[in-house]
């Protein structure tokens, strides 16, 4: 494997303005019915009784945008029953092979994120690829130049790491466990409690 490329999303700066979500839409020509990537509301907490008659609350509410993290153990792959769902060598971004691929969706039912989505047009699966033909000019992904906070980066993963942490998971995500996602979070201040993600 090449330098496996991931992504930063640092959700304590973003805003929940969409303009990621918006520019990768556009850039894809996704129906409606396609968000390659989202940008979703965690919130949760409430009025907690302190005991002495009274209350206090731990009330939060944050952002977080998230696409296909291009895992290390995509379950996507291992679940494509043709193989039209791959790794690439290269720099470890999975993609789908439209000449193999049979619309069957098991890599959608499998996938934690909600990575892999129905083109109906085709009738085969699509997903983030990490904007491949950007990434061969020299460019960033649609969504990274796009977000007017910074609030994306993208990158070998280990630089990633080494520069931001290893978290990859908080509220509003899986357990990284199941596939190991080459994402890389850096936890707003209501991220450690229990919440919610509303689209």
């Amino acid at each position: 494997m090449g330098n496996q490329l991931g992504f930063f999303i640092d959700s304590a700066r973003c805003s929940g303005c969409k303009a990621c979500q918006v520019a990768c839409k556009d850039k894809n020509e996704l129906d409606d019915t396609r968000l390659f990537r989202r940008v979703t509301e965690v919130h949760g907490g409430g009025f907690v009784p302190t005991g002495t008659g009274g209350y206090t609350q731990d009330v939060f509410a944050y952002t977080l945008s998230i696409s296909c993290n291009h895992c290390a153990d995509p379950i996507c792959v291992r679940n494509c029953p043709t193989g039209a769902m791959y790794k690439r060598a290269e720099d470890g971004v999975v993609a789908v092979d439209t000449k193999r691929c049979i619309g069957c969706g098991y890599c959608a039912w499998s996938c934690p994120y909600g990575a892999p989505q129905m083109n109906k047009a085709t009738g085969q699966m699509s997903k983030c690829d990490f904007c491949s033909d950007l990434l061969a000019r020299g460019e960033p992904p649609v969504c990274v130049g796009a977000c007017p906070l910074g609030a994306i980066e993208y990158g070998p993963i280990e630089e990633l790491r080494a520069r931001h942490s290893t978290l990859a998971q908080v509220n509003g995500l899986p357990n990284p466990a199941v596939t190991r996602p080459n994402l890389v979070v850096r936890a707003h201040a209501g991220s450690k409690k229990e919440g919610r993600p509303h689209a």
